[in-house]
């Protein structure tokens, strides 16, 4: 499994979206067997799901979005607004599968039981399954003590091919949720600031480690071999760049 480390550092985080886009168009197209991604943010972001840019109250939520010096962006697969810092860690998880729909369901259970198992080794209480009043519900968010969300989950699949998204918040949830309060209030959906959580909140001074040990966990399911992003994806991702501004 190819591993690409870090993020772009162009100032331009709707590219970075865009990355898994290309990534998980190139698995389909059967250029890529299987990649995994894994970086921090550049700059703070608040990521809007398709729907919610039908909402009556979209616009109004970029602009709070902006307001508040987060980059209002939309995101490739489904869900709900989600807000980060660099105080997070997105993963995306690229696999080119033929029948790739039949497996959701699978994927769901079997990475987040990965997650889950990931900061259980860090001593916290995690859980998998939905907080009441969680940003982005999901049945399969890896929550702590069944109280506050701390991985969202996401798919998207294509023809051959699937992207599972993961956003493990690492910090700042303390910036998260007057933001995510606002935001969910002009779009009229339901949110419970309460259920906003980070891994230094649950396990103060060990959020560093997230990534090392999210990778010894891929690693004892494949090989993992450092990459770096080719030509060809990037293009496509700078292509793909536009359609995830909002």
């Amino acid at each position: 499994m190819h591993v690409y480390s870090g993020s772009l550092q162009q100032g331009e985080e709707s590219l970075e979206l865009a990355v898994a886009h290309a990534l998980v168009r190139r698995a389909s197209d059967g250029y890529l067997d299987e990649a995994l991604r894994i970086y921090r943010p550049a700059a703070p972001v608040v990521v809007f799901g398709r729907r919610d840019t039908r909402l009556p109250g979209f616009a109004a939520a970029v602009q709070a979005a902006r307001d508040a010096g987060f980059e209002p962006l939309v995101r490739a697969v489904g869900g709900r607004p989600v807000a980060y810092t660099t105080e997070a860690l997105v993963v995306d998880h690229v696999r080119h599968e033929r029948l790739a729909p039949d497996g959701m369901e699978a994927r769901f259970i079997q990475y987040g039981d990965l997650y889950a198992g990931v900061l259980r080794d860090l001593g916290i209480d995690a859980r998998v399954g939905a907080v009441p009043g969680e940003y982005c519900p999901g049945a399969h968010s890896v929550n702590a003590r069944g109280v506050v969300k701390l991985i969202g989950t996401g798919q998207r699949v294509v023809r051959d091919g699937w992207l599972f998204s993961a956003l493990i918040v690492l910090g700042d949830d303390e910036l998260l949720r007057p933001l995510l309060t606002e935001v969910y209030r002009l779009l009229e959906l339901p949110f419970d600031p309460a259920s906003v959580g980070s891994i230094a909140s649950e396990a103060a001074g060990r959020g560093e480690s997230v990534e090392l040990r999210l990778r010894a966990a891929y690693a004892q399911h494949a090989v993992l071999e450092p990459a770096v992003l080719d030509a060809a994806t990037l293009a496509v991702a700078h292509e793909l760049s536009a359609d995830h501004r909002a």
